[in-house]
């Protein structure tokens, strides 16, 4: 068992587990830094476990749908292996990886601004690892039915918001972490395997609408992507309710930047490498891919923005010509910054697609945005368009 855990945690942490000794020592230095500051802000205990909870387990669900794993595991699977071993193997890489250099992050903020107990950050930790297994079982017997998994999630909420500060609390956790572990050990290792193939290279032709049968498949394929880009939809409904109380000139610009953070859709390349090394190697793909893919991310952002001017119009008016037009600048701007990024920038070297996702890359284009949008801001205080 601890050769096949090496073999996933060397691929996730590095050869000599770089990985690791590099974040813990960040996340040390960033607890210091707030918990001096003396930034305190309340957050009740349940409050800390849903997110801890939440948190791990989306990110141990997006780490066991990767086909960048996947594709480890196959190549366990032309060996002789005993199910239960890599079962348990797979898993604990992926749970450590998860836990040590993304929950550990997020445990490190909410405990440098809160008060805490030893007890509480029990509770936290025993949260994080009843998370990473529980969505380990959901997803390995998930072609059994989605039903029983959130009847159990939901029990598993309600355990949360209801005997959070039960003196059983500690041992409902205990004995669900207990139950997930009997459940994985009857699990076969091939149902870690991802179902389905992604769409693959494309024609030497340099059609755009081969382009576009791509992306389309793409986001049929991937179900989180295409999820991702309804959260922001959702975001755009709700956003205007946030910033409705603030000066319309000077708010409409902060909000398009905002919608332009849809990181999934703008790291096409980045995510396939053998997307990007066909692309590279066929004859004037630059144009035949670069020209579609910019038109696509536009129609993403133009979706997003028209939804919020939409929801904006309705709550509180005054969506005009120059708002629509500049919802059409932004959209147009933030897809060209990130097919530019894409095309000159790739991000390489990435273990996971959570790391992939959460690359610090992700918020230049927003962030130029952003800075866009406050100079349009300041400038439309200081010259009103009529």
């Amino acid at each position: 068992m601890r050769m096949q855990f090496n073999v996933f945690g060397k691929k996730l942490f590095g050869a000599k587990y770089e990985t690791m000794k590099r974040t813990l020592p960040v996340y040390l230095i960033v607890f210091w830094g707030v918990r001096t500051a003396g930034i305190k802000i309340a957050i009740a205990p349940f409050i800390m476990y849903l997110t801890v909870g939440g948190f791990t387990a989306g990110l141990m669900w997006q780490a066991l749908s990767s086909e960048d794993n996947a594709g480890s595991l196959q190549n366990l699977f032309m060996l002789p292996f005993e199910r239960r071993e890599l079962v348990f193997s797979y898993v604990s890489a992926l749970g450590a990886h998860t836990l040590l250099t993304k929950t550990a992050g997020l445990l490190a903020i909410i405990l440098a601004v809160s008060t805490w107990s030893g007890m509480e950050i029990v509770g936290g930790i025993l949260c994080g690892g009843n998370a990473v297994l529980m969505t380990a079982c959901i997803y390995a017997r998930k072609k059994y039915g989605s039903a029983a998994g959130l009847l159990w999630a939901g029990a598993g909420l309600g355990t949360i918001l209801f005997l959070w500060d039960s003196a059983a609390f500690v041992l409902l956790l205990s004995g669900n972490i207990l139950l997930s572990v009997l459940l994985l050990s009857g699990v076969d290792a091939y149902s870690f395997y991802p179902a389905g193939s992604r769409p693959r290279c494309l024609s030497h032709s340099g059609k755009g609408c081969l382009v576009w049968r791509y992306l389309l498949r793409y986001l049929t394929a991937h179900k989180n992507y295409s999820a991702n880009t309804a959260a922001m939809w959702g975001v755009a409904c709700v956003l205007p309710a946030f910033l409705g109380k603030m000066e319309r000139t000077f708010v409409m610009p902060i909000g398009f930047a905002i919608l332009s953070l849809n990181t999934p859709v703008s790291i096409l390349l980045s995510c396939d490498p053998d997307l990007e090394q066909a692309v590279r190697f066929l004859p004037g793909q630059r144009r035949a891919f670069c020209l579609p893919y910019c038109l696509f991310l536009f129609l993403c952002n133009m979706t997003a923005n028209a939804i919020f001017l939409a929801s904006w119009q309705i709550q509180i008016g005054g969506a005009d010509s120059p708002v629509i037009f500049m919802a059409a600048f932004f959209a147009l701007a933030g897809s060209m910054g990130s097919v530019l990024l894409e095309w000159f920038c790739p991000l390489r070297g990435w273990k996971t697609q959570s790391d992939l996702w959460h690359h610090p890359r992700k918020y230049l284009v927003p962030a130029a945005m952003l800075l866009l949008a406050g100079a349009i801001s300041t400038m439309r205080q200081i010259l009103p368009v009529r």
